[in-house]
């Protein structure tokens, strides 16, 4: 973590570990006015004449549709159309920025350099360049237009004020990413956690998965399709730019092929926390395979666990799917935001 970030992070009571986790001791879980630290997310960097060229065969997504006003979800994939990550990407000056989980930013950039051979494109890890910290609630759009310049209005819209830039993050709840230098994040942190709650990033995850945005980590790497997890769904898959990576196999599951899983929403009372690769149980299960995998999940302020699923559709259609086995806690499905009508 930037040590100055850092040093400013403690003066404010924060807590943070070894792997440069950051907590706040006396943080809620949830708040209508929420104000987050980003600290779990890292950025790879990826500069130079052909770096637009050499994403746009390596992404699901398409690159050349990405501008300084827009952002995009997307992903990359093994040759057999898995993901092997999910990311975030935006622009800023001549870079192109992919913010995934830190944990997946050194795989990926290992894996980027793989097939970079003659393209004239630089990839680094540029976690410590950028600061992330966010903001949430039907606050966040009047108060961060008191203190910036230009405010987002469109789901993956982007602004830049200065050296900060603004995301705005599709879902059922306004929210904000502000990225920048330690130096320009201080000050409006002060200024906005003036009327916004601080609360931990575990919030910000919840909210992706109320909005049914699947983060992929080392344990879901390389499990699902990209339309097994909706990313055709948030615009996060091209079936009109040309070849990149697994691109015949994705392609070939939306025209030729029929889905049988895909990604739901759901809700779960348990002691057990359930994490990213659980396996899922139904009983009529047709699959060798088990009947799904969590794909990511978080506890509410109610103490309840939420969580996106990788599913049989069959059977999330018959509603009777565990957690673990079939003797494991029951899942409890809910709508996603942006459905499934004519989308199959």
């Amino acid at each position: 973590m930037n040590s100055v970030w850092k040093t400013f992070l403690e003066s404010h009571s924060a807590r943070i570990d070894d792997a440069g986790k950051v907590r706040f001791p006396d943080a809620p879980v949830e708040a209508d006015c929420a104000l987050m630290v980003l600290s779990p997310l890292g950025l790879i960097a990826v500069s130079g004449p052909e770096a637009e060229s050499f994403l746009q065969g390596q992404v699901t997504h398409d690159v050349t549709r990405l501008s300084t006003a827009v952002s995009q979800l997307g992903s990359h994939c093994s040759p057999k159309g898995r993901m092997l990550a999910s990311f975030r990407t935006f622009r800023r000056d001549a870079v192109i920025y992919l913010q995934l989980p830190r944990t997946q930013v050194e795989p990926l950039t290992r894996r980027l350099h793989m097939y970079l051979l003659r393209a004239k494109a630089t990839i680094e890890d540029a976690s410590e360049r950028l600061i992330a910290i966010a903001i949430a609630g039907t606050c966040a759009p009047s108060l961060l237009a008191s203190h910036l310049a230009a405010v987002p209005t469109q789901e993956n819209g982007v602004t830049q004020d200065g050296e900060l830039i603004t995301i705005r993050i599709p879902g059922p709840t306004p929210r904000f990413q502000l990225l920048g230098p330690p130096a320009a994040l201080e000050a409006i942190w002060d200024d906005l956690a003036a009327t916004a709650t601080v609360v931990n990033t575990e919030f910000w995850s919840l909210l992706d998965i109320r909005s049914g945005i699947p983060t992929l980590y080392r344990q879901t790497s390389d499990a699902f399709v990209p339309q097994m997890a909706n990313l055709h769904l948030l615009d996060g898959v091209s079936f009109k730019k040309g070849c990149y990576t697994g691109q015949e196999v994705v392609a070939r599951m939306q025209y030729l092929g029929k889905l049988k899983r895909r990604m739901y929403l759901a809700q779960v009372s348990t002691d057990d926390p359930p994490v990213p690769g659980d396996v899922l149980h139904a009983a009529n299960s047709r699959s060798e395979q088990a009947a799904g995998r969590v794909v990511d999940a978080g506890i509410n302020g109610k103490g309840d666990y939420e969580l996106l699923a990788v599913v049989e559709i069959e059977a999330a259609e018959r509603g009777e799917v565990r957690v673990g086995g079939p003797d494991g806690p029951s899942l409890s499905f809910r709508d996603l935001p942006y459905g499934f009508s004519g989308q199959d």
